[in-house]
């Protein structure tokens, strides 16, 4: 602890700060964002190595192995391919500097330390983050019941499938099943979560 304190009190930390809105164009996460496709950043955190950017579509995390190094490596994780789960938030103690986000997406670990004057809007993000997650196991839920009731459907055809042209009976089922299971993933695979971050964060366009 004493040693946490130390490098905080020095400033050599790596404490993470909530950056403004106004403030987006001037971090690097900016330039990777797709605006062309309508993505938008909702929340970001700036520390001395790193920046956690959250859009409606994806965290984009642009990594630096220290302070000290020039060199960023951008990681993007599209929420519809790396579920967010095991949210956390860790308050501040009374010789702490900061409060700090715990989560998963994609099967990778994040713990991002944020400081304490920014709890507020850290407590917006952990909501918004754990609303995803539970929309998330919700429609995987509703995805696999749905791939469970095609493949009883099929097998429930396929016996009674005797005679006529087996070929066409082939396809027919094939493209049956293909629509089928299209039909689900458009459905249950969300791509944009913006709606759910504007229930809790303000967008950057509205007062």
């Amino acid at each position: 602890m004493f040693g946490k304190m130390a490098a905080d009190a020095l400033g050599i930390s790596d404490i993470g700060t909530v950056i403004s809105p106004a403030d987006y164009n001037k971090v690097d996460a900016d330039d990777y964002i797709l605006h062309e496709e309508g993505e938008r950043i909702y929340f970001l955190i700036k520390s001395k190595a790193d920046e956690y950017c959250f859009t409606n579509l994806a965290l984009l995390h642009v990594d630096g192995a220290s302070a000290m190094n020039k060199k960023r490596l951008l990681r993007r994780y599209p929420y519809a391919t790396h579920p967010v789960g095991e949210v956390f938030l860790e308050t501040a103690g009374n010789m702490d500097m900061d409060v700090e986000i715990k989560f998963g997406i994609g099967g990778k670990g994040y713990s991002i330390d944020i400081h304490k004057k920014f709890l507020t809007q850290t407590k917006d993000l952990y909501k918004a983050l754990f609303r995803i997650s539970e929309i998330q196991r919700a429609n995987a839920v509703a995805l696999e019941h749905a791939t469970a009731s095609l493949q009883l459907a099929a097998t429930t055809l396929g016996r009674g499938s005797a005679g006529g042209n087996t070929v066409d009976t082939f396809r027919e089922l094939t493209q049956a099943a293909f629509d089928w299971l299209s039909q689900a993933r458009e459905k249950y695979v969300r791509k944009d979560f913006g709606e759910v971050f504007e229930v809790f964060i303000r967008a950057p366009d509205k007062p």
